[in-house]
C-alpha cells in the first residue's frame, strides 16, 4: 500500500532514496535547504562543495537496483574511467611517475563531477508523478512519535521564511554530517555519537586543458603526488581537465598563509605541478581563493527510531574522503535499507532495526579503513614493501582464484561484500602472510646451518635458533590474534 515517504536532503544519496521509494510506488517528497543546484543561479554553499567522486562498484551496483536502466546509463555516460593510481615522485633530480594498476583483473574507478550526478538523480526524480520537490526548505522540528515535522520555507523575497507542518508514514534523513534529521532524532532515541576532525584541511584546484584541448597529464589515472604529511591529488574530468585537491595539516596551511610561499612549497613538495600544469599566478590565486575546508569523520549509532525515522550518508557515518567510499558507502546504505523494507513489507520496524544493526558495523569498518588509507596513499605507495604484498595478493588472485585471495582494495571498490566482511579478510590474509613469511626466514636459516663452513657453525646455529625464536613469537602472535 502506498505511504507518504519524506526525504530530508537532495544530495546524490537522498534523490536516490527518494527514487527507491518512489519505484516502489509511495507518495515522496523531498525537502532541501538549498536552492535548485540545477538553477544556473545558485551560488553552491561553502559547506556544500565536495572533492571530485569516485564511482565504485558499490555506487553502480545501488543505482542499477533501481531497475532505471535510463539511470544507470545516464550516470556512466558522465564518468571518465581510472585504471590505477600515478605516483609522482623524484628521484636522482628527475621527475618520476609511476602508474600503480587498481585490481589486477583491470577493474577501474570511475571518476565523476559530484553535481553532475547530483543534477542527473534530480532530473529522474521531478520526470515521476509521484514526487515533488520542495527547495528553500529548512527542517527545524521533528517529533517521530506522532510522524510530524516542521519545515521553514526561505525565499529571496521574504525577509522572514514561513513554517510548514507536515505528516510523514517514514522519514529518511540524507541531509549531511550536520544533519538535522540526527539531531532530532537524538531526542527519541538514546544515540551514542562521535565526531572527530582530523588534523588535516584541503583546498581544491583546477587543473586547465593544454593549449590544444588536450589533457596535461595522462588521463585514466588518479594522480598522487605523496609526500607523508602532505599530499596532492589530480582527477580528470570529462572537459580534458584535472580536479585537484591539496590535503595539508592545519599548522603547514597557517605557515603557508603566513609567509605567501604556496609556490615555492609546490615547487619542492609536489614535482611538475608548478608551471607544467597550474601557472604560479593560478596558483597563488586559487589557493587564496579557494576556501581550506575541514575533514570529518561521524560514527553514531542507531540509525533508526521506530518505524519512522532512519539516517543514510553522512548524516549516519561521515568519513574522510581518503578511501574514494564515502559517496559510495551512502549510496550502498539507500540499496541495503530498501532491502530490509522489502524483506519486511508489513512491519517497518522490523526492517529499520535490522537495517542499524546491519550497516552500523559496515560503516564503522569504512569510517576507520578510509582514516588509516591516507597512510597508503601519502606514504606506503611509496615503500618496496608495500609494492612487494601487493603484487603477492594480485598474483595469488590471479593465479590461484580458488583461494580467494583479493587485496583488500579490490574487495571494498570493486565487490558489494560487506565492509565488516571486507576487514575480517584481509586479516586473515595477514595471518598467512605473516606465517608464511616467518616459515620462509626459518627455511633460509636452516639452509645456511647445513651449508655453512667449518669454524662458523656455531655463529649459524645461534643465528639459527634466534630466528627459531622470532618465527615462534611471531606464530604464537597470529595464533592469538
Amino acid at each position: 500500500m502506498p505511504e507518504k515517504v519524506v526525504v530530508i536532503g537532495a544530495g546524490p544519496v537522498g534523490s536516490l532514496a527518494a527514487l527507491y521509494a518512489a519505484v516502489r510506488g509511495h507518495d515522496v517528497e523531498v525537502y532541501e535547504f538549498r536552492p535548485d543546484l540545477r538553477d544556473p543561479e545558485t551560488v553552491p554553499l561553502n559547506f556544500a562543495k565536495s572533492i571530485n567522486l569516485a564511482l565504485s562498484e558499490r555506487g553502480i551496483n545501488s543505482l542499477r537496483q533501481t531497475g532505471l536502466k535510463d539511470l544507470t546509463n545516464a550516470v556512466l555516460g558522465e564518468t571518465f574511467p581510472m585504471h590505477g593510481r600515478m605516483i609522482h615522485t623524484r628521484k636522482q633530480g628527475q621527475n618520476v611517475r609511476e602508474p600503480q594498476l587498481y585490481d589486477a583483473r583491470g577493474k577501474s574507478l570511475l571518476a565523476m563531477d559530484r553535481t553532475v550526478l547530483n543534477k542527473t538523480l534530480l532530473d529522474h526524480l521531478e520526470s515521476l508523478p509521484n514526487v515533488h520537490l520542495f527547495f528553500n526548505h529548512k527542517l527545524v522540528g521533528a517529533d517521530f512519535k506522532n510522524h510530524t515535522a516542521w519545515l521553514e520555507h526561505h525565499t529571496p523575497s521574504s525577509s522572514s521564511p514561513t513554517e510548514t507542518e507536515i505528516k510523514f508514514d517514514l522519514l529518511i534523513g540524507a541531509d549531511g554530517a550536520h544533519s538535522a534529521v540526527r539531531y532530532h532524532l537524538m531526542k527519541f532515541v538514546p544515540m551514542s555519537y562521535q565526531q572527530e576532525y582530523i588534523d588535516k584541511l584541503w583546498c581544491q584546484f583546477h587543473i586547465p586543458p593544454t593549449a590544444s584541448g588536450g589533457f596535461r597529464l595522462p588521463p585514466n589515472y588518479l594522480h598522487i603526488w605523496p609526500q607523508d604529511n602532505a599530499m596532492f591529488i589530480a582527477l580528470p574530468n570529462l572537459d580534458q581537465t584535472f580536479t585537484a585537491t591539496l590535503f595539508l595539516a592545519r599548522s603547514d596551511f597557517a605557515q603557508l598563509d603566513a609567509s605567501s610561499t604556496v609556490v615555492e612549497y609546490f615547487a619542492q613538495k609536489f614535482p611538475g605541478v608548478v608551471p607544467d600544469l597550474i601557472t604560479e599566478d593560478a596558483l597563488r590565486t586559487q589557493y587564496a581563493t579557494n576556501q581550506h575546508l575541514p575533514l570529518i569523520s561521524i560514527k553514531c549509532s542507531p540509525y533508526h527510531f521506530g518505524a519512522a525515522g532512519v539516517i543514510v550518508g553522512d548524516a549516519a557515518h561521515a568519513m574522510v574522503p581518503f578511501y574514494g567510499q564515502g559517496m559510495n558507502a551512502g549510496l550502498e546504505d539507500v540499496r541495503v535499507l530498501f532491502d530490509f523494507l522489502d524483506k519486511h513489507p508489513h512491519d517497518r520496524a522490523a526492517a529499520l532495526r535490522e537495517y542499524s544493526q546491519q550497516r552500523t558495523p559496515d560503516a564503522q569498518t569504512i569510517n576507520d579503513l578510509a582514516l588509516r588509507n591516507y597512510q597508503e596513499m601519502a606514504t606506503d605507495v611509496k615503500k618496496p614493501m608495500y609494492l612487494l604484498r601487493k603484487w603477492i595478493e594480485e598474483t595469488l588472485d590471479l593465479y590461484v582464484p580458488g583461494a580467494g585471495w583479493a587485496t583488500q582494495y579490490s574487495r571494498v571498490t570493486f565487490s558489494n561484500m560487506r565492509y565488516s566482511e571486507v576487514r575480517e579478510a584481509e586479516q586473515r590474509q595477514a595471518r598467512i602472510l605473516n606465517l608464511v613469511v616467518g616459515l620462509a626466514v626459518v627455511s633460509l636459516v636452516g639452509s645456511g646451518f647445513w651449508f655453512a663452513r667449518a669454524g662458523g657453525v656455531q655463529r649459524v646455529e645461534r643465528g639459527f635458533w634466534k630466528s627459531v625464536c622470532w618465527a615462534a613469537r611471531g606464530m604464537n602472535g597470529i595464533v592469538r590474534g
